[in-house]
């Protein structure tokens, strides 16, 4: 039977995106009362999450019926492929929408609230006005972070996908140059560039990592700097 135009699909969809977000915000819940030394109610969260996502993931077998994977040693090898790589392309259609459209949109109109929303707050309360405008500053800039890394992770999973398909992957490296030198935090993918810097940190555009001060820490995980490595990117033929 055909969904993928019925309101079944949507509604399928919408279901699949809540239990997903249910399932992150209760791990979130979790961490944040462990923290709180409270045992038992982090113990709920967590196992609340894990409910959350056999919801999530009985939906997705639902919307997609060709990834559902029933007795595995009846599957040919290129059967097996076929489906690796369907995961494959799923992810990259993701990871294509989030860093050219949906994040690049946000920050656009992160930028925009931030300044409409300065003009009339300054007029009513200043403090309240000034916090409000480092907010949307700080969203506007992880916005543009996040961009990256999802561009980052669509590269990742294309590269993925051609090897399931035999191409040869082209070779990569990281610049020699300090100036031009990219670092990718291990924890969250973000990519430090030092031609832009981190200007909401202090550190300013041309600035080379190795002269970031040493309790620099990723703005979207937190991460320590230590935790950045290298980043490596496809040399051009």
């Amino acid at each position: 039977m055909d969904l993928s135009n019925s309101n079944t699909a949507n509604n399928l969809s919408e279901a699949f995106a809540g239990e997903s977000m249910a399932n992150r915000k209760y791990l979130f819940f979790a961490e944040v009362t462990r923290q709180l030394g409270m045992s038992e109610l982090s113990k709920l969260f967590r196992e609340t999450a894990n409910q959350e996502t056999e919801h999530a993931f009985a939906h997705f077998r639902l919307m997609h019926p060709e990834l559902v994977v029933g007795d595995v040693a009846s599957l040919t090898e290129e059967q097996k492929k076929a489906i690796a790589s369907r995961c494959l392309e799923l992810a990259i259609e993701g990871e294509t929408y989030e860093y050219t459209i949906m994040y690049p949109g946000f920050a656009e109109q992160a930028r925009a609230d931030r300044d409409g929303k300065a003009v009339v707050e300054f007029e009513a309360q200043q403090a309240e006005s000034r916090e409000h405008a480092g907010i949307f500053r700080k969203a506007a800039h992880n916005f543009g972070l996040l961009t990256h890394i999802e561009n980052h992770h669509a590269q990742q999973y294309t590269e993925a996908l051609q090897a399931l398909e035999g191409v040869k992957a082209s070779p990569k490296a990281a610049s020699s140059d300090p100036a031009t030198q990219k670092w990718i935090c291990r924890q969250c993918s973000m990519i430090y560039d030092p031609t832009e810097g981190d200007p909401d940190s202090g550190i300013a555009p041309g600035t080379p990592f190795a002269a970031i001060p040493e309790d620099w820490h990723c703005p979207i995980c937190g991460a320590s700097k230590k935790t950045f490595v290298l980043y490596e990117e496809a040399v051009a033929a």
